[in-house]
């Protein structure tokens, strides 16, 4: 079904179901350890995504599936872990706002883990959307306001690196595996792999925290699932745009579930950091032109 429509149109379904997903997120950390929000959220997923994956013909995994999301869940688990505890300390929209300076981090990894060469453009970059990121900071809430904002921005910080590694990834696997292997593998691999952290430290949920965790699951697997779909028919500096989209969302939801208002620092910092990113993906996408133009010429 989703296959008929533009990806830019399914990834903007994507980023609304992952809104609505990190709002449920914040909420049930309120009562819950994120460690069984983390768990929760992959587990219940995981079951949605199998009904997804049941329904388009149960497509084979193979091993080398396996290795290569078992690697991925590593990752997925630590990005979640870190950015789920986040929301527990930071208003929604700013939590969002920070993590979009992941796209930045991208050209990093990727020196540090395929030894590609990093441009002076991409340099430029991550200077203009870190300082995005300390615009983003003005006007926090002081040490005795909130004892541990410092850390929730510590830890967005550090779950957008492991989520560029991840969406490194997820470009690779979706053209590969298809979005509904993808779908289940996300949230299966790292279901697994947070089970027994979750069942040493956590506490079950009480029983009026089900119907949102089963929530949190559905709109987990509608989000990896739309997300794979777009992936999978468009090149990622296309797609990068509509990602910045979700502060609108984040900003709307946290208004009227949480009463939380954004700081104006917030929507400056987020300019920046938003400008820095849409450069870059217009850079990569000038320098594949200029490389495809130089591969067809006539010698």
């Amino acid at each position: 079904m989703f296959s008929r429509l533009p990806p830019a149109l399914v990834l903007t379904g994507a980023i609304i179901a992952g809104s609505a997903m990190d709002a449920t997120i914040k909420f049930l950390t309120l009562t819950n350890h994120v460690l069984l929000v983390a768990f929760g959220r992959y587990l219940f997923g995981a079951l949605f995504s199998y009904a997804i994956w049941r329904r388009s013909g149960a497509p084979v995994i193979t091993k080398e599936m396996w290795r290569a999301h078992g690697l991925r869940g590593f990752v997925i688990a630590a990005c979640a872990v870190l950015f789920f505890w986040s929301l527990s300390i930071l208003p929604l929209a700013e939590a969002v706002t920070l993590s979009f300076i992941y796209p930045l981090l991208a050209p990093f990894v990727a020196a540090l883990i395929l030894k590609e060469r990093i441009r002076p453009s991409s340099m430029i970059c991550a200077i203009i959307g870190f300082a995005g990121v300390i615009i983003a900071m003005q006007g926090a809430p002081t040490a005795a306001e909130s004892p541990q904002h410092a850390i929730g921005v510590a830890a967005v910080l550090v779950s957008a690196g492991f989520f560029s590694i991840a969406m490194v990834l997820l470009r690779e696997r979706a053209q590969k595996d298809g979005a509904p292997i993808v779908g289940l593998m996300t949230s299966l691999v790292p279901g697994i792999i947070l089970a027994i952290p979750t069942l040493l430290v956590a506490t079950p949920p009480t029983l009026g925290d089900w119907p949102f965790f089963l929530q949190l699951g559905a709109l987990a697997a509608v989000f990896m699932y739309l997300m794979a779909q777009a992936y999978a028919r468009a090149e990622a500096q296309q797609l990068a745009p509509i990602h910045y989209t979700e502060l609108l969302w984040a900003s709307a939801i946290g208004f009227i579930v949480f009463q939380e208002t954004p700081r104006p620092e917030i929507y400056a910092g987020a300019a920046l950091i938003v400008a820095a990113c849409l450069y870059a993906a217009y850079d990569e996408r000038r320098l594949s032109r200029i490389k495809t133009t130089s591969e067809v010429a006539p010698e």
